[in-house]
């Protein structure tokens, strides 16, 4: 969508959008952008300034955006770390034992190489990878 200052030759200005600009094009030819004040179909385009985003602005929006999923994160890790069992570096054992032994389980969770993690999936045992935060960063 692009929005466009419009003159009319009555004197008034207004403001439209269209699709493209190749669409305000076709629409102009065609005699179908009427003035608002007045219908005539003699408008045409006036100076307009360009509408730029703020570098800062899009930084600033990007770090909260961070701090909003670390923090997601962090309440998620405390959520995990109360209501599940750290089997620790014995997480790809524990999750096999789980699965086949049908055992039952409030939830587990631990370290497990990238490989083990990728055998775990292959084996159809659902496990997935959570990228905690670090605790010493609060940012």
């Amino acid at each position: 969508m692009i929005k466009y200052n419009l003159a009319c030759e009555c004197g008034n200005s207004f403001e439209s959008w269209f699709a493209s600009s190749s669409e305000f094009d076709s629409l102009l030819k065609k005699k179908m952008i009427k003035c608002i004040y007045c219908e005539s179909s003699s408008v045409k385009k006036t100076l307009m300034a360009p509408r730029l985003t703020r570098k800062s602005n899009q930084i600033l929006k990007k770090t909260k955006l961070e701090k909003n999923i670390k923090k997601q994160l962090r309440n998620f890790k405390k959520y995990i770390e109360k209501n599940c069992e750290n089997v620790g570096e014995k997480f790809s054992q524990e999750a096999r034992s789980i699965h086949y032994d049908k055992k039952t389980s409030k939830g587990i969770y631990g370290k497990a190489t990238p490989e083990e993690t990728s055998e775990l999936i292959e084996e159809g045992i659902d496990v997935c990878t959570v990228p905690w935060p670090d605790d010493k960063s609060e940012n």
